[in-house]
Parts: structure tokens; sequence; C-alpha cells
């Protein structure tokens, strides 16, 4: 009969097997809170300045003051509303201002293909997350793909909003008490445009989506000097699909949800 095996030295005899560890917990609705905040700050430090000197603008063209957060409300696009106080100021036709706010923020309709909309489950949070889907907002997300869920992204979004009304008001208030007026308001909106488009395209994976976009608009001046913005626009969205197009083919495409430089490798011969 051979001899038991002894006990081990680091294990008394009697204890009971070693668990496997359980999984961490995932954070709390109070800290995704938090984390949208953060993640809001650097874009927000950008988006408030413009916000004053939309503000400045609609009192310099001599628009009533509510008209700030009364744009800043119903359309919450920085460029268009831009655009609008210069049609609203020279009394444009409401057929004229509807169709440019339609080119003006037709972008939107494709930031919603990649925008992490399915984190937000409540319908009437995701409703205002459709209607909050701004510039900043889609370039901070996508800039961090995988990592959001539905507070983290609605609190982004609540701040960017703060930010940008809150900036609108405050220029108001300058506005009434400055006698003279600022020339290059408008331009504030473009500065902060080249920001995000450099923070998004820190990865050599997007450098080629930048230079389509300055081969589009180029070729546009060129060609339709006077609508160079829109046919700008539709070139580049065309040169965007076929770059996905050619991705699909090769087997490069970036697999959503995970860090940028991983893609899918192709299945075909």
């Amino acid at each position: 009969m051979e001899p038991s095996p002894a006990p081990s030295a680091c294990a008394p005899a009697g204890a009971p097997a070693s668990e496997p560890p359980l999984p961490p917990e995932p954070p709390s609705p109070r800290a995704e809170l938090l984390a949208g905040l953060r993640l809001s700050l650097a874009a927000g430090l950008g988006m408030f300045p413009i916000g004053v000197a939309f503000g400045l603008l609609v009192v310099q063209t001599g628009l009533p003051w509510w008209i700030a957060p009364a744009l800043s409300t119903a359309v919450l696009a920085g460029s268009a509303e831009l655009l609008l106080v210069g049609l609203m100021a020279a009394s444009m036709p409401l057929a004229t201002i509807a169709l440019t706010t339609l080119l003006v923020n037709f972008r939107h309709a494709f930031y919603a293909f990649s925008f992490p909309l399915r984190v937000v489950r409540h319908p009437l949070a995701r409703l205002y997350s459709v209607y909050a889907l701004i510039d900043e907002a889609y370039a901070v997300t996508a800039s961090r793909p995988g990592t959001w869920t539905g507070p983290r992204l609605i609190a982004l979004q609540i701040a960017f909003q703060t930010y940008w009304v809150g900036g609108g008001l405050v220029g108001v208030a300058i506005g009434a008490v400055i006698p003279t007026r600022i020339e290059g308001l408008d331009f504030a909106l473009c500065a902060l445009f080249i920001t995000l488009t450099l923070d998004a395209c820190r990865s050599r994976r997007e450098i080629p989506s930048l230079l389509l976009a300055g081969l589009s608009f180029a070729l546009a001046l060129v060609i339709v000097p006077e609508d160079a913005l829109f046919a700008g626009l539709l070139g580049f969205v065309v040169l965007l699909a076929v770059r996905f197009l050619v991705a699909r083919r090769r087997g490069t495409l970036p697999v959503a949800g995970t860090a940028a430089g991983t893609t899918i490798e192709s299945t075909h011969a």
C-alpha cells in the first residue's frame, strides 16, 4: 500500500480550494458621468470661447440677444448657427435659410454610421443623443472607440451643449457693454475645426482621409468655386466610399470598437 502524499506546506490540510478571482465590477453610473465630463474638457475649452464669439456676433449684427440661446437650443450646430446669424441679419428668404442649413448639416447623417448610439438604452436619452450629435462629440468618440457607455456618452454631450450655450450667453453679455465692433469672430469656428481635424489624424491610418479631404476641396475650388463647400463635401464622401470599398476588398478594414490600427484579416483566397 503506497503512502498518501504529504499535504502541501502552503495549503494546510482541510483548507478549501482557492476560488478563481471574481471579474471586476463594472464602473458605477456616477463614475461614468464623471468620465464623460473629463473627456469633454479638451474640446470644451475650445467650444466655450467660440460660443462667446457667437454671442458677440449676434449682438453686433443687431439681432435680439435671445437669438443666441434660441439657436443654440433649436439647432445646436456651431457652423450652421454662425451662418444663420448672417443670413438672418441679411433678411434672406426662409427657403434659402432652410436649404443652407440642410447642406451645412448634411454631414451629420454620415456620423450616425459609426457613432456609438447603441450604448444609450433609454428612449429619451437616445433621442437627446441624436439631437446632440455635434462635430465635437463625434470627434471625441471616434478617437476612443469601444470605451463608451450610455451615462458617459450622455454626460459628454450635455457638457458640450452647456459649454456652447453658456459661452453664447457670456458673449451676449459682453457684446452689450462693448461699444466697438470686433472683426474676425466668424473665423473662430474654422479654427476649432482645424484643431479637431489634427486631433483625429494622430495615427497614420487617418492620413489618407486628410489627403482625400484636401484633394476634394481643391478640385471643388477649381471646378465650381461658387459652390466649393457643398461640392467638396460630396466629393469627399465619394472618395471615402471608394477608400472603404478598396479597404474591404484588401481585408484591411479596422475592427469596430477596437484601437486604431487593428484590422480584419481577409478570409478570401
